[in-house]
């Protein structure tokens, strides 16, 4: 099984754009990038694509792989089609770890996510998100809200496992 991203933290932007990805991040690339080895630097995706997102996106080189053959089994030029190349395509960007660990973001997607002296890694399994602090803030507050526990919890049972919401991946619930 390959490794996933987990946890979150925030590292601080240089003035170039530099910015320290976290070491077991770092990790999960290297695993995900099929020419990397030991002394070389990892390869990773940067989606920064997508009506209303408001983070950027990273994607080891293998991750993306499966995506990309994913959005190939679509339909020859549809509407569907079409949006996930925009998006995970041509809105993406390939870039390298630094040999001290660091990815550069541009101007561009700085200013695009309003990124300037700090960025904060949050993991999502197999992939990652880099989000300027109070957006990522802003963001738990309104996963906090949206996943009400009070929803799926009776008032006799307030101590369930929130595991027992994985009874349900099967049928998508």
């Amino acid at each position: 099984m390959a490794r996933r991203f987990r946890g979150e933290s925030t590292h601080k932007v240089d003035a170039k754009g530099r910015v320290s990805i976290p070491a077991a991040f770092r990790r999960v690339l290297e695993e995900g990038d099929p020419d990397w080895s030991k002394g070389l630097f990892p390869t990773l995706i940067l989606v920064y694509g997508g009506k209303g997102r408001k983070f950027i996106e990273g994607y080891t080189v293998n991750a993306m792989a499966d995506l990309e053959s994913r959005i190939e089994d679509l339909k020859l030029g549809s509407k569907k089609r079409r949006y996930m190349e925009h998006t995970f395509l041509t809105q993406s960007l390939q870039v390298q770890v630094d040999p001290t660990g660091r990815l550069v973001l541009s101007q561009k997607l700085r200013d695009k996510f309003g990124i300037t002296n700090e960025a904060v890694f949050a993991a999502a399994g197999t992939t990652f998100q880099i989000w300027e602090p109070s957006a990522h803030e802003d963001n738990a507050t309104r996963m906090d809200e949206w996943f009400d526990e009070d929803d799926w919890l009776d008032d006799e049972n307030q101590m369930v496992d929130p595991l027992v919401l994985l009874d349900t991946a099967s049928t998508g619930e």
